[in-house]
């Protein structure tokens, strides 16, 4: 069996398209206001779906925000199953994805060690 099908991809690419409007749009909570989805692993038998996100409140807030979107899996699920036209929708499973953060980190060495040579340069 094909580990990331042509056709599990599609979908992930369908659902994150689908969240990030359905969170902008239709959730209520304030805790999921937010909430920025990065992408979507679909399983090979599409039956689950590991949403990644991050949150513009940074990573302190992100075991909450983890929390809030969990309790609004059914009502997304059920939102997608209307929008998608599926004819089973992936269970949704939500993670902190905190690569922009660790990418920020680290250019922020970069940018440290290039003033850090400048200075012995001088």
């Amino acid at each position: 069996m094909k580990r990331h099908s042509q056709r599990a991809q599609r979908v992930g690419d369908e659902i994150q398209k689908e969240l990030a409007d359905l969170l902008r749009n239709e959730v209520k909570d304030p805790r999921v206001g937010r909430v920025t989805v990065t992408r979507v692993d679909v399983s090979a038998d599409l039956a689950h779906a590991t949403v990644h996100f991050t949150d513009l409140a940074g990573g302190e807030h992100g075991a909450e925000a983890t929390h809030a979107l969990q309790r609004t899996a059914g009502f997304l699920r059920s939102q997608l199953a209307h929008r998608l036209g599926l004819y089973s929708v992936p269970q949704l499973h939500f993670a902190y994805d905190d690569s922009i953060e660790a990418g920020m980190r680290l250019s922020q060495l970069i940018d440290d060690a290039v003033a850090a040579d400048r200075k012995l340069a001088e």
